[in-house]
């Protein structure tokens, strides 16, 4: 890239050209008038060490946001992990302090629970969530779900690797592993929320086989995936009458927190955050 200017951020991973990371900052700088910039960065997983290394020595560059499949792999090479990126065991935000030192944030744990918060405390507040996969999302996912205290069923193709996630972020009786073929066939509406955490749904990846009657019939269905951004479990949610959540809900939400990690700046969003998605799903 050529000499920076003026302060910048950017978005790493393998692959990158998809990502909607510079969309959302980029509207945010534009709508406060910042002097900054925000980009995009393909780095391989044998790169890491060197980008960071590069950066480093970059006076402008304020940090990066950290996407797959580098979550895990950027945690040795930091200077120090805020205590819930610590516990989640993965970094999605890399800020730059005052120091030089870089630290490492988890903004997905928070960005995901953001728009149950108006919820948790009603009378439709859901209790217990069927979560679908193992992965890195699943990971703050769950611990965002544990700390609201609800009541997790963790499912995926391996109910081993489900269990030793939960072991490791959500021990105790109330949450329990499973695997995914058993909510494939009809169920009796246990669950208050079922949350997609996995790839599955996703353009490229097999759809997701769930039958939705393991949710209640004011359940709400989360779905992470934003490509396409009306997902086939969406969309049998929404013909059921089910409350329902895209994953530019969850994206537009770790963003906004990380944005303020690299300007020092309240990004502002309005209600509902009408333009920005406009922009995104244009």
């Amino acid at each position: 890239m050529t000499a920076p200017t003026r302060p910048f951020a950017e978005v790493i991973g393998d692959p990158i050209a998809q990502s909607k990371s510079p969309a959302i900052h980029g509207h945010w700088l534009e709508r406060l008038g910042l002097e900054a910039d925000y980009g995009r960065a393909h780095v391989r997983p044998a790169d890491l060490p060197a980008y960071l290394a590069a950066r480093r020595a970059q006076p402008l560059w304020r940090g990066c946001n950290v996407t797959m499949p580098h979550k895990q792999a950027i945690i040795p090479l930091l200077d120090g992990l805020d205590p819930l990126a610590a516990r989640i065991g993965a970094v999605n935000t890399v800020a730059v302090k005052e120091d030089g030192r870089l630290i490492g944030y988890n903004t997905d744990a928070p960005g995901f629970i953001e728009p149950l918060l108006p919820v948790l405390g009603d009378e439709l507040a859901p209790e217990n969530a069927l979560v679908i996969g193992a992965g890195g999302a699943a990971r703050a996912i769950v611990v965002a779900l544990a700390d609201a205290g609800l009541a997790i069923t963790l499912a995926a193709r391996d109910s081993d690797k489900a269990q030793a996630l939960l072991d490791e972020l959500a021990p105790g009786a109330r949450h329990r592993a499973a695997a995914l073929g058993d909510f494939v066939r009809g169920g009796d509406g246990e669950f208050g929320m079922i949350v997609n955490a996995s790839p599955l749904g996703m353009v490229g990846n097999p759809p997701l086989a769930l039958d939705l009657s393991h949710g209640r019939p004011a359940a709400i269905v989360y779905d992470i995936v934003t490509a396409p951004l009306e997902t086939p479990l969406l969309a049998a949610a929404r013909a059921e009458g089910m409350r329902c959540i895209d994953g530019l809900t969850m994206l537009i939400g770790q963003a906004g927190i990380a944005f303020e990690h690299f300007y020092g700046a309240d990004p502002a969003r309005e209600r509902g955050d009408v333009a920005l998605r406009a922009i995104l799903t244009a």
